[in-house]
């Protein structure tokens, strides 16, 4: 079946969904939560606790309806790229990841225990992480290709 795009179908930006453009108000607000989720994942690569992958796919959705640049950009990137295609391409998760936010999420959880802060603090705490480890684990993986 023919296509007009140019780009290679097995390029990292042919994943990119196509979406009609929308008017300039909300392309600057939706640009706008994907500059600052993009900050707030990164700032989440040094602070524990403080969640990357959910931020960096907030990023990803918002720059497809308001930034191609952007967007392209993320696609393409180095460290989260291959996260992003994997998501958008049916939600699916690399084991990797799967065992990071486990040992992440354990090593929160280890903390909270710890830090001995109010026990009902730490169990809803490690009960929505629990529940997190649940549904990503049953997140389908990518296809090795």
């Amino acid at each position: 079946m023919p296509t007009d795009d140019p780009r290679p179908s097995d390029s990292p930006a042919a994943v990119a969904p196509a979406v009609p453009p929308l008017p300039a108000p909300w392309r600057w607000l939706l640009l706008l939560l994907a500059c600052v989720s993009l900050a707030t994942g990164v700032v989440g690569l040094f602070v524990p606790g403080l969640p990357t992958t959910v931020f960096v796919l907030i990023a990803a959705w918002a720059a497809a309806r308001s930034s191609p640049r952007l967007h392209r950009w993320l696609l393409d990137h180095r460290v989260f790229g291959q996260l992003i295609r994997d998501w958008q391409a049916g939600g699916r998760v690399s084991r990797r990841a799967k065992w990071n936010a486990t040992l992440a999420m354990s090593a929160c959880a280890a903390f909270l225990l710890w830090a001995g802060s109010r026990w009902w603090v730490s169990a809803l705490a490690c009960g929505c992480m629990a529940a997190v480890l649940c549904w990503l684990w049953l997140r389908p993986e990518p296809v090795p290709g």
